[in-house]
C-alpha cells in the first residue's frame, strides 16, 4: 500500500476542491481514464485501481457526482500541480475591481478638474469603482454647498456612464460619494 492511500482527501492550498484517492472511491463501477487521456470505459472499482498500479500511478476520483463517477489515472503530484496552475489562470482572468479614490478642493482650479476627470475616466475604463472625496479645510466648512454642486458637475460629465454606489455624505471635514461604471468606457 501506498503512503496515498491513507490520505483523507487531497485538498489544494486553500481550496475546497476534494478528491478521492484509490481505495478512498467507494463506489462499485467507475468510468476511468486512462494516463493517455482516452476513455477506458466503465469498469469495477477493483479493476481501475489494478490498472493505475500496474502503471504505478494512482486512481483519482475527478467527478463524484457522475453516474457512474469519472475517474482519471494519472501521477498524484502532477495532477495537483496543474489544479493549481489552473486555478492560477482563473483568479488572473477574474480581476476584480478595486476602489481608486480622487480628490477634489471645493473650489478647485478648471484644469485641475479637468486632470482629475481623465483621471476617473482611467478608472472607469478598468472597472473600478471610485470613491470621490471633496476635502474641506479651515473656512471651506462654511461653504458645504459647494462640494454638492461639484458632485453634481462630475455626475454631469459623466451623464449615463456611471451609477452612483453611495450619495454624497459628510464625514468629519470630508464629503464622499462612490461611482461605480455601468459599461466598460473606451478611452479616449
Amino acid at each position: 500500500m501506498s503512503l496515498l492511500q491513507y490520505k483523507s482527501y487531497i485538498k489544494l492550498k486553500n481550496q475546497k476542491f476534494i478528491w478521492k484517492v484509490n481505495n478512498q472511491i467507494r463506489a462499485p463501477e467507475v468510468r476511468v481514464i486512462g494516463s493517455n487521456g482516452k476513455q477506458e470505459g466503465v469498469l469495477k472499482i477493483a479493476d481501475a485501481l489494478k490498472k493505475a498500479r500496474e502503471q504505478g500511478l494512482d486512481l483519482i476520483e475527478i467527478a463524484p457526482t457522475a453516474k457512474p463517477p469519472v475517474t482519471k489515472i494519472v501521477e498524484l503530484g502532477k495532477f495537483k500541480y496543474e489544479q493549481e496552475k489552473k486555478l492560477q489562470k482563473e483568479k488572473k482572468k477574474a480581476k476584480s475591481s478595486e476602489l481608486k479614490e480622487v480628490r477634489f478642493s471645493p473650489f478647485i482650479a478648471e484644469h485641475d478638474y479637468k486632470t482629475r476627470i481623465e483621471k476617473i475616466e482611467e478608472f472607469l475604463a478598468d472597472n473600478n469603482k471610485v470613491r470621490l472625496v471633496v476635502v474641506f479645510k479651515g473656512r471651506h466648512m462654511g461653504s458645504k454647498d459647494f462640494g454638492y454642486k461639484l458632485f453634481k458637475r462630475i455626475l454631469d460629465d459623466f451623464k449615463d456612464t456611471v451609477s452612483v454606489d453611495m450619495e454624497p455624505k459628510f464625514i468629519g471635514r470630508h464629503l464622499i460619494m462612490t461611482v461605480s461604471p455601468i459599461r466598460s468606457l473606451k478611452r479616449a
